[in-house]
């Protein structure tokens, strides 16, 4: 059992939550700093909150097309110390 329990510890501590899609509204684009300003709900694997704030574009050809007040589904994680989407599909 005590075996059991510290697999399961290592495995909680060597491999973090992977990142999960996010529902979020677009509430500003910035697509001359490759950001975007997103109300969203809670980001597990960054133990966030839901709040409003602003990201960075991990590739700045995903901010095309979206304007602010678009529904979006996006994943967001640390690159490069900041806080990154990395994925980012349009709603509809």
């Amino acid at each position: 059992m005590l075996k059991t329990a510290a697999t399961l510890t290592f495995m909680l501590v060597a491999f973090p939550v992977a990142a999960q899609s996010v529902d979020g509204t677009v509430t500003k684009v910035d697509e001359a700093q490759s950001k975007l300003t997103i109300t969203h709900g809670p980001i597990k694997n960054l133990e966030m909150d839901g709040m409003t704030m602003v990201f960075k574009a991990g590739d700045p050809a995903m901010l095309k097309g979206i304007k602010a007040g678009d529904k979006i589904k996006f994943d967001a994680d640390r690159v490069n110390g900041q806080i990154t989407v990395t994925k980012l599909k349009k709603g509809k």
